[in-house]
């Protein structure tokens, strides 16, 4: 594995582990704290959320990642990676369909839907509580889990480079 490589897998672990920890913090407490609020608090703190979460910070990891993940299944397919090819490749499909593609077919949708209520309006208290909330949640935790996925993954192919090499 070239230098270059390893550190580029370095931060890909980092990165997927940065971006998972975001998610895990919703599903753990974040949806469950909003879901206690009062009226309709909880889906004007989401709102609010889905419109700062557009900042360069965590969209250049979840997009970056998404790049990132392409590149890192590129290189395994051509056998830059030797033995742990297998598992760096499997590394950035796991992010791809578990994290991006989950995003982009799951949670963006409901966020959009949200950000287009009313929230004086019970219809947007229904949604918030009756589909919202537990949706939103279990894809999220689909995402925090492809993420987790992803790194081990590439700690693992790590590992087996590193075992292979002469000491």
């Amino acid at each position: 594995m070239s230098p270059f490589f390893l550190v580029f897998t370095h931060f890909a672990v980092l990165a997927y582990a940065l971006v998972g920890g975001v998610f895990l913090a919703f599903s753990d407490f974040i949806m469950r704290a909003l879901s206690v609020t009062s009226g309709h608090g909880g889906a004007e703190a989401m709102q609010a959320i889905n419109r700062e979460v557009f900042r360069w910070v965590f969209m250049t990891l979840f997009l970056g990642l998404a790049i990132v993940s392409l590149a890192l299944i590129v290189l395994a397919v051509l056998g830059q990676t030797g033995p742990a090819a297998p598992f760096v490749a499997a590394a950035g499909l796991v992010y791809l369909l578990g994290c991006f593609g989950v995003t982009v077919v799951f949670n963006v949708p409901m966020n959009e839907a949200l950000a287009g209520m009313d929230l004086s309006q019970d219809a947007t208290r229904a949604y918030w509580t009756g589909t919202y909330l537990p949706r939103w949640t279990f894809w999220n935790t689909v995402r925090t889990v492809a993420c987790a996925v992803a790194a081990a993954l590439l700690l693992f192919g790590l590992t087996m480079v590193a075992q292979a090499r002469p000491a």
